[in-house]
């Protein structure tokens, strides 16, 4: 079996198409959760069959603490059904409750190799100087993130810039298992769907950082459970800077704060950037926030306001997310067959 990764070359799959995504039970969800990723989910379902999980079995990578869990694994279940995610269209589940994940993930633990994963950036982000004192789980979570896609064969990913090279790594390991047991075309190379507006949506503090739930500074991100005034006063504080909005995106350009906000703008109105400055262009930011402010609270409130009827009902909540483990399990147990048949396992 090589180090090297294996050729890129055209996957002879032909089942059929999936999508697959997931987002991470720790912290609440924000403005760029919900631009970058769940309204892509929503329209995805409409054309594609889609499977949506609540990653739990990735959050205990980090510090997850065991009282709050399961809770914060039904808020983001609240969360793609308030932002449109239908669990009659979609497969809506947590992660830990269809054990495929882990098992095949053990698999692909002996196609990975050592080397691939040392290359991944967001490990040394995430670890750091001090890489020797994190978990192997954190190490191996792109290989669990690997089998999560492909124990659906899923052939599509709507994911972020910055997990585009992890996608990478789970063609590579569906790639080298198809080649180290003679199985062509059994796991499909899935693909990634980062296009479209609020793709990558930046903290209101600092234009050259990510939005994130993890920056201590509540006023960098927009919750999706804040409530109008939060959300007006976030606007109105964001970082900017004394010159007047450009009448082009070309005058975006070393206006990343500006940038950030236009295309915040531009993913809420559903419209391009050009569309924004052709209607801001030239005028100053004390009548573009607060027009901003009244767009994000449009789109945002309604969703809050769901999110706390969803969560003020846990047994109905989870009964969507216990049919939709059902429903997981399904499409993943004879996959799961196969797979034990193929690498030889005694049945």
């Amino acid at each position: 079996m090589s180090e090297a990764p294996p050729a890129s070359t055209p996957s002879s799959y032909l089942g059929p198409a999936r999508v697959f995504s997931g987002m991470q039970p720790t912290g609440g969800l924000h403005l760029g959760n919900y631009l970058g990723a769940l309204v892509k989910f929503v329209r995805l379902q409409d054309t594609q069959d889609c499977i949506y999980c609540v990653v739990d079995l990735h959050a205990i990578t980090a510090d997850a603490n065991p009282a709050t869990l399961a809770q914060q694994t039904r808020e983001v279940a609240a969360a793609y059904i308030a932002a449109g995610v239908d669990p009659k269209k979609s497969v809506i589940f947590v992660q830990s409750a269809v054990l495929a994940h882990t098992e095949l993930a053990w698999i692909f633990n002996c196609v990975a190799r050592m080397g691939w994963l040392e290359r991944m950036t967001q490990f040394k982000d995430k670890a750091g100087k001090h890489a020797e004192r994190s978990s192997v789980g954190l190490f191996d979570y792109p290989v669990l993130q690997a089998a999560d896609i492909l124990a659906y064969k899923a052939t599509h990913v709507p994911v972020g810039e910055d997990q585009k090279q992890h996608l990478e790594l789970s063609r590579d390991i569906a790639q080298k298992f198809n080649n180290d047991f003679a199985a062509p075309g059994f796991f499909p190379l899935p693909e990634p769907l980062i296009q479209g507006p609020g793709a990558r949506i930046m903290s209101l503090r600092d234009g050259k950082k990510k939005m994130s739930k993890s920056d201590p500074s509540d006023a960098s991100r927009i919750n999706l459970t804040d409530d109008a005034d939060a959300i007006a006063q976030k606007l109105k504080r964001a970082t900017t800077d004394p010159h007047p909005l450009p009448e082009t995106v070309e005058g975006l350009e070393g206006r990343p704060e500006v940038e950030n906000l236009i295309g915040i703008y531009a993913a809420l109105a559903n419209v391009d950037a050009a569309a924004v400055l052709a209607e801001w262009g030239g005028k100053g930011f004390g009548a573009f926030k607060p027009a901003l402010a009244d767009l994000a609270v449009a789109r945002l409130a309604p969703i809050a306001g769901e999110m706390r009827r969803l969560t003020a009902d846990p047994a109905a909540l989870d009964a969507i997310l216990r049919d939709g483990a059902d429903r997981a399990n399904a499409i993943a147990a004879p996959i799961m067959d196969d797979v034990r048949r193929i690498v030889g396992f005694w049945r």
